[in-house]
């Protein structure tokens, strides 16, 4: 069946909710595909969306396997449905290191969320990308805007390096940590703590003492990293937004307005002074770089002299004959040179 990017938009912004739930789908399943048809299509409803996308909240939560994520997003959308928002959760997975395929956890464990009727959940394969930060993502947040989704939350797996990618995608990142993770900081260590705008000590009902000292240290640890090197978060400049921490119990729905209060007062701050603006106009020109470098890289791989040569080089680095920059500049030349007919 022919897919037809005006009618897919049409039924995006005006159909009833099942219509629409259907339109989503497909929209984000034909911006994932990879056929070259499909692509030409994707473009086309690309376009047709961007007009009617930008109005959401973009929120990035990020933390270890097992630092309850999926509670807290489910806990967390079914507050914001309660205040009249529809939220979009795209939840990028895991891909099956045998099928490639999605794992799809997520979606299992926000049983309640899943099934309001104004909450979408977009389980995505990682697809091998950095951190399993699937790659489509920014196009999937545009389509949920265009349905009309006022916050969209983008969760990691929580493993590698995602929480950069994630950051450079929302217009707030939060870091999850556990109560007794404060004690040797390893989120500093790793680099992770600079990305956060906000900081969430989830599962403090286990141990109250442990949460309050894992939110001292964490300040304490967010007020030097923005005294040090990171001019634009210096304490005395009330007009910025300063990273906080915040405590709640996901499981039990304790802090959640909190935690919406902060996210709120970073939003106004940031409209304020200028700041959400210029993110997600910096945001959108490195998406740009970004597949402008995934275009060059599959035009390269697709060149007929490169495919010849590719499997004898790739021996030669491999058995240590060849120096990998030399191979590199070689292939490169090869791209660029005309094909022979």
């Amino acid at each position: 069946m022919q897919l037809d990017p005006s009618q897919l938009l049409q039924s995006l912004r005006h159909g009833d909710p099942a219509e629409q739930r259907r339109a989503m789908a497909k929209a984000i399943t034909l911006l994932e595909s990879t056929r070259s048809d499909h692509r030409v299509l994707a473009d086309a409803l690309l376009a047709s969306v961007l007009p009617h996308s930008g109005q959401s909240f973009r929120l990035g939560i990020s933390g270890v396997p097992g630092v309850g994520k999926s509670t807290f997003i489910e806990a967390l959308g079914l507050f914001l449905i309660e205040k009249g928002h529809r939220v979009a959760v795209l939840a990028v997975d895991p891909s099956s290191s045998v099928s490639g395929g999605s794992i799809l956890g997520d979606k299992t464990r926000m049983e309640h969320l899943s099934v309001n009727p104004q909450a979408y959940i977009r389980p995505s394969p990682a697809s091998g990308t950095l951190g399993g930060v699937a790659e489509k993502t920014r196009e999937c947040m545009l389509v949920c805007e265009a349905a009309g989704y006022d916050v969209v939350i983008v969760e990691t797996v929580g493993v590698g390096q995602s929480e950069t990618a994630v950051a450079n995608m929302t217009d707030m990142f939060c870091l999850m940590q556990l109560p007794n993770a404060g004690d040797d900081l390893q989120a500093i260590k790793k680099g992770v703590m600079e990305l956060a705008d906000l900081v969430v000590i989830n599962k403090a009902d286990i141990d109250t003492a442990a949460a309050t000292r894992a939110q001292a240290q964490i300040t304490s640890a967010l007020r030097l990293l923005g005294l040090h090197g990171n001019p634009q978060n210096q304490h005395h400049d009330t007009t910025s937004w300063h990273p906080q921490v915040v405590q709640l119990s996901a499981l039990l729905g304790q802090g959640l307005d909190a935690f919406w209060n902060a996210a709120s007062e970073f939003k106004k701050l940031q409209m304020d002074n200028g700041s959400y603006a210029s993110r997600r106009q910096n945001q959108a020109l490195s998406w740009m770089w970004e597949r402008i470098e995934a275009g060059l890289k599959h035009h390269f791989h697709a060149q007929p002299q490169v495919i010849a040569q590719l499997a004898s080089v790739s021996e030669q680095v491999s058995s240590g004959l060849l120096a990998p920059s030399t191979a590199a500049r070689q292939l490169l030349a090869l791209a660029a040179s005309p094909t022979k007919i």
